[in-house]
Protein backbone atom coordinates (compact mmCIF):
# COMPACT_ATOMS: atom_id res chain seq x y z
CA UNK A 1 0.00 0.00 0.00
CA UNK A 2 1.47 3.63 -0.91
CA UNK A 3 1.71 5.61 2.21
CA UNK A 4 -0.36 8.72 2.63
CA UNK A 5 1.80 11.58 0.83
CA UNK A 6 0.92 14.83 -0.41
CA UNK A 7 1.90 13.08 -3.68
CA UNK A 8 -0.50 10.80 -2.64
CA UNK A 9 -3.25 13.25 -2.33
CA UNK A 10 -2.62 14.47 -6.11
CA UNK A 11 -2.88 10.76 -6.97
CA UNK A 12 -5.94 8.72 -5.74
CA UNK A 13 -6.16 5.45 -4.43
CA UNK A 14 -6.33 2.92 -6.95
CA UNK A 15 -8.20 -0.41 -6.44
CA UNK A 16 -4.98 -2.51 -5.10
CA UNK A 17 -4.27 0.44 -2.38
CA UNK A 18 -8.02 0.15 -1.32
CA UNK A 19 -7.74 -3.76 -0.81
CA UNK A 20 -4.55 -2.82 0.99
CA UNK A 21 -5.75 -1.39 3.07
CA UNK A 22 -8.85 -3.55 3.95
CA UNK A 23 -6.44 -6.03 4.40
CA UNK A 24 -3.95 -3.65 6.58
CA UNK A 25 -7.34 -3.11 8.48
CA UNK A 26 -8.68 -6.62 8.96
CA UNK A 27 -11.33 -5.87 7.14
CA UNK A 28 -13.84 -8.88 5.49
CA UNK A 29 -14.40 -8.52 1.35
CA UNK A 30 -15.19 -10.08 -1.59
CA UNK A 31 -14.93 -8.62 -5.01
CA UNK A 32 -16.96 -9.91 -8.07
CA UNK A 33 -15.39 -8.66 -11.61
CA UNK A 34 -18.50 -7.76 -14.63
CA UNK A 35 -18.86 -5.64 -17.28
CA UNK A 36 -19.06 -1.81 -16.09
CA UNK A 37 -22.77 -0.46 -15.07
CA UNK A 38 -23.60 3.09 -15.38
CA UNK A 39 -26.81 2.66 -13.58
CA UNK A 40 -28.58 1.43 -11.07
CA UNK A 41 -30.67 -0.63 -14.13
CA UNK A 42 -28.02 -1.63 -15.63
CA UNK A 43 -26.48 -3.14 -12.53
CA UNK A 44 -30.16 -5.37 -11.61
CA UNK A 45 -28.62 -8.39 -13.42
CA UNK A 46 -25.45 -8.43 -11.28
CA UNK A 47 -27.57 -8.04 -7.93
CA UNK A 48 -28.87 -11.45 -7.68
CA UNK A 49 -26.00 -12.87 -7.77
CA UNK A 50 -24.64 -10.92 -4.78
CA UNK A 51 -26.15 -11.02 -1.48
CA UNK A 52 -27.35 -7.82 0.80
CA UNK A 53 -27.81 -4.47 -0.22
CA UNK A 54 -27.02 -2.44 -3.37
CA UNK A 55 -26.09 1.03 -3.59
CA UNK A 56 -26.69 3.97 -5.36
CA UNK A 57 -24.15 6.70 -4.78
CA UNK A 58 -25.11 10.66 -5.07
CA UNK A 59 -22.30 12.98 -5.75
CA UNK A 60 -23.72 16.64 -4.54
CA UNK A 61 -23.29 20.24 -4.68
CA UNK A 62 -24.86 22.67 -2.45
CA UNK A 63 -25.42 26.00 -3.55
CA UNK A 64 -23.10 27.14 -1.43
CA UNK A 65 -20.02 25.06 -2.60
CA UNK A 66 -20.26 22.06 0.54
CA UNK A 67 -19.88 18.66 -1.07
CA UNK A 68 -22.25 15.75 0.14
CA UNK A 69 -21.98 12.03 -0.77
CA UNK A 70 -25.23 10.14 -0.19
CA UNK A 71 -25.04 6.17 -0.08
CA UNK A 72 -28.47 4.72 -0.18
CA UNK A 73 -29.64 1.21 -0.73
CA UNK A 74 -30.42 1.15 -4.48
CA UNK A 75 -34.59 0.54 -4.27
CA UNK A 76 -34.61 4.26 -1.93
CA UNK A 77 -35.93 7.09 -3.43
CA UNK A 78 -34.31 10.49 -2.61
CA UNK A 79 -36.29 13.55 -2.35
CA UNK A 80 -33.82 15.79 -3.62
CA UNK A 81 -35.43 18.76 -3.71
CA UNK A 82 -36.51 18.15 -0.33
CA UNK A 83 -33.88 16.38 1.48
CA UNK A 84 -31.73 19.93 1.72
CA UNK A 85 -33.94 21.08 4.86
CA UNK A 86 -33.12 17.70 6.00
CA UNK A 87 -29.58 17.59 6.21
CA UNK A 88 -29.59 21.80 6.98
CA UNK A 89 -27.65 22.61 3.69
CA UNK A 90 -28.41 24.29 0.53
CA UNK A 91 -30.63 23.06 -2.28
CA UNK A 92 -28.41 20.01 -3.57
CA UNK A 93 -27.81 19.45 -7.39
CA UNK A 94 -25.03 16.89 -8.97
CA UNK A 95 -21.44 17.87 -8.80
CA UNK A 96 -19.52 18.13 -11.86
CA UNK A 97 -17.51 14.96 -13.22
CA UNK A 98 -14.34 17.48 -12.64
CA UNK A 99 -15.60 18.20 -9.10
CA UNK A 100 -16.04 14.40 -8.82
CA UNK A 101 -12.50 13.98 -10.01
CA UNK A 102 -10.76 16.65 -7.77
CA UNK A 103 -12.84 15.37 -4.58
CA UNK A 104 -12.98 11.45 -4.38
CA UNK A 105 -10.79 10.18 -7.39
CA UNK A 106 -13.55 8.88 -9.15
CA UNK A 107 -15.38 9.37 -12.88
CA UNK A 108 -18.94 9.01 -12.88
CA UNK A 109 -20.38 6.11 -13.00
CA UNK A 110 -17.68 5.25 -10.31
CA UNK A 111 -19.42 7.39 -7.91
CA UNK A 112 -18.62 4.78 -4.09
CA UNK A 113 -18.11 5.15 -0.45
CA UNK A 114 -14.59 3.20 -0.63
CA UNK A 115 -13.52 6.90 -2.94
CA UNK A 116 -14.24 8.61 0.99
CA UNK A 117 -10.25 6.99 0.95
CA UNK A 118 -9.64 9.89 -1.28
CA UNK A 119 -10.87 12.47 1.13
CA UNK A 120 -8.44 12.56 3.60
CA UNK A 121 -9.11 16.40 4.60
CA UNK A 122 -12.98 15.35 4.92
CA UNK A 123 -13.81 17.71 2.35
CA UNK A 124 -16.92 15.81 1.79
CA UNK A 125 -20.24 15.67 3.94
CA UNK A 126 -21.16 11.11 4.09
CA UNK A 127 -24.89 10.38 4.62
CA UNK A 128 -25.67 6.89 4.69
CA UNK A 129 -29.71 5.60 4.05
CA UNK A 130 -30.44 3.74 7.42
CA UNK A 131 -32.02 1.43 5.01
CA UNK A 132 -28.84 0.48 3.26
CA UNK A 133 -27.47 -0.53 7.20
CA UNK A 134 -30.41 -2.87 7.57
CA UNK A 135 -28.19 -5.61 5.62
CA UNK A 136 -25.29 -7.38 6.78
CA UNK A 137 -23.77 -7.07 3.83
CA UNK A 138 -23.14 -3.97 2.02
CA UNK A 139 -21.63 -3.58 -1.99
CA UNK A 140 -20.08 -0.94 -3.44
CA UNK A 141 -17.96 -0.74 -6.76
CA UNK A 142 -14.03 -0.86 -5.73
CA UNK A 143 -13.50 2.78 -7.33
CA UNK A 144 -14.44 1.24 -10.22
CA UNK A 145 -17.57 0.56 -12.16
CA UNK A 146 -16.02 -3.01 -13.48
CA UNK A 147 -16.78 -4.62 -10.54
CA UNK A 148 -18.55 -5.02 -6.92
CA UNK A 149 -17.37 -5.34 -3.56
CA UNK A 150 -19.18 -6.95 -0.59
CA UNK A 151 -18.38 -6.21 3.08
CA UNK A 152 -19.92 -7.06 5.94
CA UNK A 153 -22.04 -3.72 7.17
CA UNK A 154 -19.62 -3.66 10.76
CA UNK A 155 -16.46 -4.09 8.56
CA UNK A 156 -17.77 -1.16 6.31
CA UNK A 157 -18.34 0.97 9.48
CA UNK A 158 -15.24 0.22 10.64
CA UNK A 159 -13.63 1.26 7.56
CA UNK A 160 -15.19 4.62 7.45
CA UNK A 161 -14.09 5.41 11.04
CA UNK A 162 -10.36 3.59 9.95
CA UNK A 163 -10.29 6.73 8.04
CA UNK A 164 -12.01 9.09 10.76
CA UNK A 165 -15.13 9.85 9.69
CA UNK A 166 -18.46 8.84 11.22
CA UNK A 167 -21.34 8.53 9.16
CA UNK A 168 -24.69 10.34 9.20
CA UNK A 169 -27.10 7.65 9.18
CA UNK A 170 -30.66 8.67 8.48
CA UNK A 171 -33.84 8.11 7.04
CA UNK A 172 -33.44 9.19 3.26
CA UNK A 173 -37.32 8.74 2.47
CA UNK A 174 -39.98 10.96 2.70
CA UNK A 175 -40.39 14.78 1.44
CA UNK A 176 -38.44 16.57 4.30
CA UNK A 177 -41.37 18.49 5.22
Amino acid sequence: MRPMTAQHARSPARREDLFAFFDAHGLSHQTVEHPPVFTVAESDAIKTGLPGGHTKNLFLKDKKGALLLISAEHATEVALKTIHRRLGCGRLSFGRAELLEEALGVTPGSVTAFALINDPGRRVRFILDDALMAHATVNFHPLSNDATTAMPREDFLAFLRALGREPEIMDLTGDGD
